[in-house]
Protein backbone atom coordinates (compact mmCIF):
# COMPACT_ATOMS: atom_id res chain seq x y z
CA UNK A 1 0.00 0.00 0.00
CA UNK A 2 2.56 1.94 0.37
CA UNK A 3 4.14 2.05 -2.77
CA UNK A 4 1.10 3.28 -4.41
CA UNK A 5 0.76 5.93 -2.56
CA UNK A 6 4.57 6.97 -3.20
CA UNK A 7 3.72 6.72 -7.01
CA UNK A 8 0.79 8.72 -6.81
CA UNK A 9 2.28 11.51 -5.20
CA UNK A 10 5.21 11.12 -7.80
CA UNK A 11 2.64 10.96 -10.44
CA UNK A 12 0.70 13.87 -9.14
CA UNK A 13 3.79 16.17 -8.43
CA UNK A 14 5.49 15.27 -12.15
CA UNK A 15 1.58 16.49 -13.02
CA UNK A 16 1.81 19.89 -11.81
CA UNK A 17 5.23 20.49 -12.84
CA UNK A 18 4.10 20.19 -16.38
CA UNK A 19 0.83 22.02 -15.91
CA UNK A 20 2.84 24.99 -14.20
CA UNK A 21 5.30 25.23 -16.92
CA UNK A 22 2.25 24.97 -19.66
CA UNK A 23 0.80 27.91 -18.00
CA UNK A 24 4.03 30.10 -17.93
CA UNK A 25 4.60 29.11 -21.58
CA UNK A 26 0.55 30.08 -22.12
CA UNK A 27 1.40 33.77 -20.74
CA UNK A 28 4.74 34.05 -22.01
CA UNK A 29 3.20 33.17 -25.58
CA UNK A 30 0.34 35.81 -25.31
CA UNK A 31 2.29 38.26 -24.06
CA UNK A 32 4.51 37.90 -27.12
CA UNK A 33 1.69 37.93 -29.31
CA UNK A 34 0.80 41.64 -28.26
CA UNK A 35 4.02 42.85 -28.55
CA UNK A 36 6.62 41.63 -25.89
CA UNK A 37 10.09 41.20 -26.06
CA UNK A 38 12.12 38.47 -25.01
CA UNK A 39 15.67 38.90 -23.00
CA UNK A 40 17.89 35.87 -22.82
CA UNK A 41 19.85 36.24 -20.02
CA UNK A 42 22.52 33.73 -20.80
CA UNK A 43 26.45 33.81 -22.24
CA UNK A 44 26.48 34.95 -25.48
CA UNK A 45 28.29 31.66 -25.78
CA UNK A 46 25.22 29.60 -24.93
CA UNK A 47 22.98 32.18 -26.35
CA UNK A 48 24.74 31.74 -30.23
CA UNK A 49 24.02 28.12 -29.46
CA UNK A 50 20.53 28.28 -29.74
CA UNK A 51 17.79 31.11 -28.63
CA UNK A 52 14.15 32.39 -29.26
CA UNK A 53 13.62 34.01 -32.75
CA UNK A 54 13.99 37.76 -31.73
CA UNK A 55 15.09 37.81 -28.68
CA UNK A 56 17.78 40.27 -27.21
CA UNK A 57 21.37 38.44 -25.34
CA UNK A 58 21.18 40.59 -22.24
CA UNK A 59 23.61 38.29 -19.71
CA UNK A 60 22.80 38.40 -16.46
CA UNK A 61 25.88 39.91 -15.25
CA UNK A 62 25.02 42.78 -17.57
CA UNK A 63 21.04 43.36 -16.76
CA UNK A 64 21.71 45.93 -13.97
CA UNK A 65 23.87 48.28 -16.19
CA UNK A 66 21.44 47.96 -19.45
CA UNK A 67 18.29 49.08 -17.17
CA UNK A 68 18.23 52.34 -18.56
CA UNK A 69 17.85 50.65 -22.61
CA UNK A 70 15.47 48.36 -21.14
CA UNK A 71 13.30 50.46 -19.64
CA UNK A 72 12.37 52.04 -23.37
CA UNK A 73 11.02 48.71 -24.33
CA UNK A 74 7.16 49.78 -24.19
CA UNK A 75 5.21 46.49 -24.65
CA UNK A 76 6.27 44.19 -21.74
CA UNK A 77 8.88 42.26 -21.07
CA UNK A 78 9.75 38.01 -20.77
CA UNK A 79 13.28 36.98 -19.08
CA UNK A 80 14.25 33.29 -20.11
CA UNK A 81 17.60 31.65 -19.73
CA UNK A 82 18.16 27.69 -19.57
CA UNK A 83 15.86 26.54 -16.82
CA UNK A 84 14.31 29.69 -15.35
CA UNK A 85 17.03 30.42 -12.51
CA UNK A 86 18.72 33.15 -13.87
CA UNK A 87 15.53 34.67 -15.49
CA UNK A 88 13.73 34.15 -11.94
CA UNK A 89 16.76 36.71 -10.55
CA UNK A 90 16.77 39.15 -13.99
CA UNK A 91 13.23 39.40 -12.85
CA UNK A 92 13.98 40.49 -9.59
CA UNK A 93 16.40 42.67 -10.59
CA UNK A 94 14.15 44.15 -13.41
CA UNK A 95 10.83 44.51 -10.45
CA UNK A 96 13.42 46.30 -7.96
CA UNK A 97 14.12 49.20 -10.69
CA UNK A 98 10.70 49.55 -11.54
CA UNK A 99 10.29 47.32 -14.76
CA UNK A 100 7.73 44.93 -14.98
CA UNK A 101 9.16 41.47 -16.48
CA UNK A 102 7.62 37.76 -16.68
CA UNK A 103 10.13 35.22 -16.05
CA UNK A 104 9.41 32.80 -18.91
CA UNK A 105 11.70 30.46 -17.95
CA UNK A 106 13.88 28.25 -19.97
CA UNK A 107 13.94 29.69 -23.53
CA UNK A 108 12.94 26.36 -25.22
CA UNK A 109 9.62 26.13 -23.53
CA UNK A 110 8.74 29.43 -25.45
Amino acid sequence: MKDYVIYIVIVLVIGLYFLNNSNKSKKALTMLENGSIVIDVRTPQEYQSGHFPNSINIPLNSIQSKIDEIKTYDNGIVVVCASGMRSSQAKSILSKNGIKAFNGGSWKNL
